[in-house]
């Protein structure tokens, strides 16, 4: 008689976490898609290049700089100590604090910038709005839900919020005027998401906020400061060439093409990452290094699959779904297929393996060393006038395949490490 297929409480942990993660990353991945049309057609390609992307490109660094690798440091801490209220409590506290200053002080540099800085001057207004999104979206407690593995009791109000306002811009988003409706909705829904949010962790959760503590709080920065890194240089190398295109070209043509196969491409990606960020605590304290196996045979094939079928109909696809303004875009999304085919095992093999091995920093250095290479690449494209849309395209492809690269060596090279330490399930 054959076995009957069970889980075990832990997996089943993971299987509902990585739902509510899909739903909750599917949520923004779909609803940013569906509106992407609205924007490139009603705005054009120069106007939503010189505007929405660039802008979007520049504020994320600011909200690299805020997240400061919480999600990966206080996740990881919140995972050991989530029987312990105290101290989860201490480490809620501690985030908080540090992203509050960290707002006011890249809030600062923002405005000093897009002073200096002639293209960005010229947006300043759009820059704050999409820079106080990005801030209130950062101060959602993620770290503490992923920690304790409780993304469902989020997810849905979380979910329910973003449809709300993502059908505001369907209602009043009509001509180019309105642009600054875009930012200012996300403004107005991840405030009420965020609100909500802590509501929550007080009443349902019972956990609340400590009294300060300096040393804690210092302590809680600098074990970020890795993570900060490794985050920091990933977008250093995804953003710089949307900000290179705008101050290039002023906003020209280009960064809308560019920008608008990235958000492809990241919206596929972005399908990618509940995967690694619901196996990223369980790893860390399960080390099936087995599941990783398995879901890389399992899923790479399906995206290669559907990445071949992307290439074939790349420029009537872009014409269609962006405007008739995009057509090239399509020559840009075929140059950055590579990342996609690549991004899962670079995503699993990262953070959730790694860790897992007691190699975090090896994860952390495979990001710095990509940035590294890339703005070479970038540096040496620039001094040979081979500088294009379409170059920084590949360039993107070719830094990601360099971190894959390193990822694997240093797994393969201490192989050791995966033996005897996975945990026993039921098969």
């Amino acid at each position: 008689m054959a076995k009957k297929l069970t889980l075990t409480s832990s997996k089943k942990t993971l299987f509902i976490n990585t739902i509510m993660l899909y739903i909750m990353q599917f949520s923004t991945t779909i609803l940013g898609l569906i509106v992407i049309p609205i924007q490139t057609n009603v705005l054009g390609d120069k106007i939503y290049g010189g505007y929405i992307e660039a802008s979007v490109a520049i504020v994320l660094y600011f909200r690299m700089v805020i997240d400061f690798g919480f999600l990966q440091s206080a996740t990881e801490e919140i995972s050991r100590k989530r029987n312990d209220k105290s101290e989860i409590s201490k480490i809620l506290t501690s985030v908080v604090t540090c992203k509050i200053f960290l707002i006011a002080v890249s809030f600062l540099v923002l405005l000093l910038l897009s002073n200096l800085i002639p293209v960005w001057k010229d947006k300043q207004n759009m820059l704050i709005l999409y820079f106080f999104a990005e801030a209130l979206a950062s101060m959602m407690p993620d770290f503490l839900y992923r920690g304790l593995e409780k993304m469902s009791a989020i997810t849905y109000r979380t979910v329910a919020i973003r449809i709300m306002f993502t059908a505001a811009i369907f209602v009043f988003f009509k001509d180019k005027a309105d642009v600054w409706m875009i930012p200012a909705f996300n403004i107005i829904g991840n405030g009420v998401a965020m609100i909500i949010a802590y509501i929550h962790v007080y009443k349902k959760l019972g956990i609340g906020f400590s009294k300060l503590d300096i040393k804690h709080t210092a302590k809680e920065f600098i074990h970020s400061v890795q993570f900060f890194f490794s985050r920091f240089a990933t977008t250093a190398y995804t953003s710089l060439n949307i900000i290179l295109l705008d101050i290039i070209t002023k906003g020209g043509a280009a960064t809308g093409h560019y920008g608008a196969s990235n958000r492809l491409i990241t919206a596929g990606r972005n399908a990618l990452m509940p995967i690694s960020d619901s196996m990223y605590p369980y790893m860390a304290q399960h080390k099936d290094f087995k599941l990783v196996k398995k879901l890389l045979l399992l899923m790479e094939p399906i995206i290669f699959a559907g990445c071949t079928v992307i290439y074939i109909i790349a420029v009537p696809f872009c014409k269609w779904f962006f405007g008739p303004d995009f057509a090239e875009a399509g020559h840009v999304l075929r140059a950055m297929l590579p990342l996609a085919i690549i991004t899962l095992p670079n995503y699993i093999l990262g953070f959730p393996t790694l860790t897992a091995m007691g190699l975090t920093k090896h994860a952390n250095y495979s990001t710095i060393v990509g940035s590294v290479f890339h703005i070479l690449m970038i540096g040496t494209m620039y001094l040979t006038n081979t500088l294009t849309v379409l170059t920084l395209a590949y360039s993107v492809s070719v830094t990601e395949c360099v971190i894959l690269l390193y990822r694997i060596v240093i797994i393969y090279k201490n192989r050791q490490l995966m033996k005897g330490t996975q945990e026993n399930v039921a098969d």
